[in-house]
């Protein structure tokens, strides 16, 4: 098959599509999907350009591309939950990247029926960032109506999802972001979207939660919290990503307020869970722009480049 694939970090220049990739095996329970759209976000260049590789630690050569949508092409003896022709759409396992292909080969837990009301170039948008939002908002803090969240970086693929699920669960929902972001947010629901060029975080009010998608400063960023809030930072700063990791994992030590991270791993549950939330209007994709394989290293020049707002789609 073709794939979006580099050998080597560095720029968006050493993404190239690479003809006859080997497919793995088809496990029994797992799942070969025909890939209809793929996705890639701003998490994925750190990733691409090295800089995250004490930390991950990924094998070379490797793949570029969380999300997917598609058709089933073939399943496991073992597979039962899904059957060929079926649209569906999911993830890559754990930790791992490669959907910007022709096919893709996964756990049939990592899957589950696509959603109905939008196109395969829309939804491809939302599986992994969907599922973040999802997981932060409802497992992690369990956002309640009134209470206060800020969204900081609400212009990308996880935040524009964030703005939309805060303000549906009923929280008063502040979204920073950059300027050109700022109408669309408040489309989206935002009760205030201000703009990070123009603002700095200490001069927001206090929040009962902070979603943070930056990685910077995040020790301010975590003294708008009210006494009992929760931080959860879904970025490390790309500069300094071993430090930022550290405070992180430090966080705990301060009581006063809480810092809960973690590492998105939909479960399928969660997969069908977003997908009903398309389905009936809670959550609307964001799409940047629809690209086609070959431009692959063009997507990652716009990612690098920055204000891209929600996704950008491939289609292979």
């Amino acid at each position: 098959m073709r794939a979006a694939r580099y050998d080597r970090y560095g720029g968006p220049d050493v993404l190239t599509v690479v003809d006859g990739v080997p497919l793995p095996p088809v496990g029994p329970t797992d799942v070969r999907v025909r890939v209809s759209a793929a996705a890639v976000g701003g998490g994925e260049v750190p990733i691409r350009a090295g800089r995250l590789r004490h930390v991950l630690r990924q094998r070379l050569p490797a793949g570029t591309g969380v999300d997917f949508v598609g058709t089933v092409a073939q399943v496991g003896a073992s597979v039962t939950r899904t059957g060929v022709g079926d649209p569906v759409w999911g993830v890559m396992p754990h930790g791992t990247f490669g959907a910007v292909a022709e096919e893709v080969v996964v756990p049939q837990e990592r899957l589950s029926p696509a959603p109905r009301s939008v196109p395969a170039q829309e939804a491809a948008a939302l599986p992994a960032s969907g599922t973040t939002a999802l997981h932060a908002l409802t497992r992690r803090v369990r956002l309640r109506p009134g209470r206060r969240l800020l969204v900081r970086g609400a212009g990308g693929g996880v935040g524009v999802i964030a703005v939309q699920l805060g303000a549906a669960l009923g929280a008063h929902v502040t979204a920073l972001a950059g300027g050109e972001h700022l109408p669309r947010l408040r489309e989206l629901g935002a009760a205030e979207a201000v703009d990070h060029r123009a603002t700095q975080v200490q001069d927001l009010g206090r929040f009962d939660v902070v979603l943070d998608l930056v990685g910077t400063r995040l020790a301010s960023v975590r003294e708008r919290l009210e006494r009992g809030g929760t931080l959860v930072p879904l970025a490390l700063d790309p500069t300094r990503p071993v430090r930022s990791a550290l405070w992180v994992a430090t966080g705990s030590l301060d009581r006063r307020t809480r810092v809960s991270a973690f590492s998105n791993d939909p479960s399928r549950k969660e997969l069908e869970e977003l997908s009903a939330m398309v389905d009936d209007g809670t959550i609307t994709p964001v799409v940047s722009a629809r690209l086609a394989m070959d431009d692959i290293a063009k997507a990652h020049r716009m990612l690098e480049r920055g204000g891209v707002r929600g996704k950008i789609v491939v289609t292979p």
